[in-house]
């Protein structure tokens, strides 16, 4: 068994509609999936992607209205990139933030690519990570009625950056249970800090790396809007996840076991330092329930909450998805 890369990061919003209006007027990103948290449907569960919502491309968003400020700190998912086609849609994307005065640091080189680290309007940290030398999992299809031009759409999910005081039981988890590889290193953006380590898996490249940094300088941080609430792995299939699942328990990791998520099956744990993974697998997929000219338009719901239609979408504030 082998994990196949990044599947998708899920994160918090305090506001749906606005948090919808940058990932799609601003970012060019298709909403592929308008549904509700399956472990508590009064919230959304946005997802954001390329055209159809390949594994390895989804952004996703759990709106929690009262969520407060993120306290930035360790055991975090600090950093979530999204790649682009390359070097060159950089230089387009630095004059769009420009123009929607969104938060970023310029075009610089972090671990041999090009990025543009930046920031959304609830200061999610995001990098945007250029494919030009990427010789591993191939990014996702471009949605072509994005306000993006095609040749510099996102196409899918980069590097995802965990933060750790202590990265030893961080590392142990990714290479000797997750079949990560250590395979380089590149300095830190703050003084005095150690080196950010990369790890990759399965076919490796921007679509299958977690970035450890380590700081000692920070408490623990206290999560809220604009915080990352886990990331989760690429497996092939229910039969394999099952078999991760039984990996992970005879680790003696707790773990949630195989959780129906109606578009993937899924399984969580937390590593030693806290943080929360996932395992999930590649399909059914968003075209399980929906139109692929249609996805995203309607508000989703798996068979089990059908029966709760009326009161689900009682408690929702409309989206502006025109």
């Amino acid at each position: 068994m082998q994990l196949k890369g990044i599947h998708h990061v899920s994160a918090i919003t305090a506001n749906a509609k606005a948090n919808y209006h940058f990932y799609t007027t601003v970012l060019g990103m298709r909403l592929v999936k308008k549904t509700v948290n399956q472990d508590d449907t009064s919230m959304y569960h946005l997802f954001y992607a390329d055209e159809v919502g390949n594994p390895g491309t989804d952004l996703t968003f759990f709106e929690i209205p009262r969520a407060g400020n993120t306290y930035q700190g360790v055991s975090s998912i600090s950093g979530t990139s999204l790649r682009v086609p390359n070097d060159a849609a950089l230089t387009y994307w630095e004059n769009r933030f420009n123009e929607y005065e969104v938060e970023h640091d310029g075009i610089m080189e972090q671990g041999g690519r090009r990025v543009i680290h930046f920031r959304d309007p609830e200061k999610q940290r995001l990098t945007l990570v250029s494919d030009e030398t990427n010789q591993g999992v191939a990014g996702g299809t471009p949605w072509k009625h994005s306000p993006v031009p095609v040749d510099t759409s996102i196409i899918g999910l980069g590097p995802v950056k965990l933060t750790v005081q202590d990265p030893a039981p961080t590392i142990k988890v990714l290479t000797e249970l997750l079949t990560f590889t250590q395979v380089g290193n590149y300095p830190s953006l703050v003084e005095g800090q150690d080196d950010i380590l990369v790890f990759s898996t399965g076919e490796g490249g921007t679509g299958a790396e977690i970035h450890l940094e380590t700081r000692n300088d920070l408490p623990k941080e206290r999560p809220g809007r604009g915080s990352v609430h886990h990331v989760a792995f690429r497996v092939e299939n229910e039969e394999e996840l099952r078999k991760w699942r039984d990996r992970i328990t005879e680790a003696r990791f707790g773990n949630s076991g195989v959780v129906e998520r109606f578009y993937f099956k899924a399984l969580y744990f937390r590593e030693p330092n806290g943080i929360l993974f996932e395992l999930s697998t590649d399909g059914p997929g968003f075209t399980s329930d929906e139109e692929f000219e249609h996805l995203g338009e309607s508000l989703a719901l798996p068979p089990y909450f059908e029966d709760q239609r009326e009161a689900i979408e009682a408690r929702l504030e409309p989206l502006d998805t025109k």
